[in-house]
């Protein structure tokens, strides 16, 4: 019997120990209290001040912090339409497609919704952005343009969807640059074919343009692939009629010099921020 009384003392002098020590822990685990929580506008101010510093890794940790804590609050919409924006200027373009492609799904009401259409178009292309590619005028459409074929068609879908916004301009600008890079890209391919002899791939390829991109700059250009490539393979017939094109559309086009193509120009993101709804 004083055996079993002893063991059940031992036993809870062995539990009071416990639960000391793990209160001492707990308490330990807090000394420094709890993590201070900003209120919802100090955030929002905090992302704005540093969009303006072009800080923009800074604003996306105090937008995203408006997104985890507030995600009801009153800043709650305009701060995930911004962080579009804030992904997108500071290079990371496909959080920025994200971030776009969420909002869209989650607010396709909301005010600036045709902001998010126009920026999840130009995130899916913006290899050109690059420094030495504006500075060297580097040729892309030798390059994988599969980016810029589906910027494309969502830049189409934007301005088919949103005729009467004011980024209207900007995307047909853009579109017009990408389409003419997707036709160059393709000639480029047509052009290597006639170097190895595979004509009928090379008028495929020119054929591609004429037919699905023919508001390009590569018009011409194409019909004298098919031009060259039709008196390779004797086809006197499609030779004589794309000549007739050739001589209706463009009848000087062969004494003038090719002209430099414009840069697409990326300054108008500068001032191209979402306004604020709230």
């Amino acid at each position: 019997m004083t055996y079993q009384i002893m063991k059940h003392i031992i036993n809870s002098y062995k539990y009071t120990i416990l639960v000391t020590l793990i209160s001492s822990v707990l308490v330990g685990c807090n000394s420094d209290g709890p993590q201070i929580e900003q209120p919802e506008k100090i955030y929002y101010d905090q992302a704005q001040r540093r969009m303006t510093a072009k800080n923009f890794y800074g604003a996306i940790e105090s937008l995203e912090a408006i997104e985890t804590r507030y995600p009801f609050g009153k800043y709650a919409e305009q701060a995930q339409v911004e962080l579009i924006y804030a992904h997108f200027m500071n290079s990371e373009t496909e959080a920025a497609h994200t971030a776009a492609e969420k909002f869209i799904r989650l607010h396709p009401r909301h005010p600036n919704i045709d902001y998010a259409y126009f920026m999840k178009g130009l995130s899916s292309y913006t290899r050109d952005r690059e420094f030495l590619t504006r500075v060297s005028d580097t040729d892309l459409s030798n390059r994988d343009i599969s980016g810029a074929k589906e910027s494309f068609a969502e830049l189409t879908e934007f301005l088919t969807r949103f005729p009467d916004s004011q980024y209207v301009p900007y995307a047909k600008q853009r579109n017009i640059y990408l389409r003419n890079m997707i036709a160059k890209s393709e000639l480029a391919a047509a052009d290597y074919y006639i170097t190895i002899d595979a004509y009928v791939a090379a008028i495929r390829r020119a054929n591609y343009v004429i037919e699905n991109i023919p508001n390009s700059s590569e018009n011409y250009r194409a019909l004298k692939i098919l031009e060259f490539s039709y008196e390779a393979l004797g086809y006197s017939d499609l030779l004589n009629d794309v000549r007739v094109v050739i001589n209706i559309n463009y009848p000087d086009e062969e004494s003038r010099q090719p002209s430099r193509q414009r840069a697409w120009s990326w300054n108008f993101l500068n001032s191209s921020k979402p306004s604020e709804t709230n």
